[in-house]
């Protein structure tokens, strides 16, 4: 299947002056929306930044207000060729997403970071690392690898920083050493940051965590 066009609102840098770009990757049952209010108490701090939140591309069979990147076996019921087929799909649609944003602001990848979480996490760890060229960050709150074995998958290296709260009852918080060994040992420069007492969510130690990541990692 050809990509699908992914809808998306804009905030931060005006139009034609921004000098790197934040793409949210939101979570299963979510949207867009639900990430780019995240962009009110980082853009003061990177400043040039313009943030964008797609809508996946898919109405959530577990929510039906929400949409979703893939299907979810143990969530909706779904199969498994079904959730691998949705996630090499979405992948389609979030990459040409990239390329049209690069080529609507006139950057180069290495201005673009992807911030995801959990269902969006996967997806941005899926991404990033088959592109041709690297981009500059993905940081990844409440997620996972999805990839399983090896590491012959990934093309590029852009710098990883994964964060997960240790009370999370959707995604274990194990899944964050086991993507942090995986991306480490495929040579990839990983970050990683456990949040005491936190659940499925982002909190103000997570986000300020991302904040410096993200300050020291697109250009100025």
């Amino acid at each position: 299947m050809p990509p699908r066009p992914l809808k998306s609102a804009r905030k931060g840098a005006p139009k034609g002056s921004a000098t790197s770009v934040v793409i949210f990757l939101h979570g299963y049952g979510a949207n867009g929306a639900d990430l780019l209010g995240l962009a009110d108490p980082l853009a003061p701090h990177l400043k040039g930044t313009a943030f964008y939140a797609p809508d996946a591309p898919e109405n959530c069979q577990g929510n039906p207000f929400g949409f979703q990147w893939f299907p979810i076996p143990w969530l909706d019921g779904s199969s498994e060729e079904a959730a691998r087929a949705g996630a090499e799909q979405a992948r389609a649609d979030i990459d040409a997403f990239i390329d049209q944003v690069l080529a609507d602001e006139g950057l180069p990848p290495s201005a673009l970071a992807l911030v995801g979480f959990s269902q969006g996490t996967m997806m941005s760890l899926a991404t990033a690392p088959r592109r041709a060229q690297p981009i500059a960050a993905v940081v990844g709150f409440s997620g996972r690898l999805l990839e399983k074995d090896g590491s012959d998958w990934i093309v590029t290296k852009p710098p990883v920083l994964l964060i997960h709260g240790d009370s999370d009852p959707m995604v274990p918080v194990q899944s964050l050493p086991e993507a942090a060994d995986a991306l480490t040992k495929a040579g990839v420069e990983t970050y990683a940051h456990v949040c005491k007492g936190l659940g499925h969510s982002i909190d103000n130690e997570g986000l300020s965590l991302a904040l410096g990541f993200l300050h020291d990692k697109l250009p100025r």
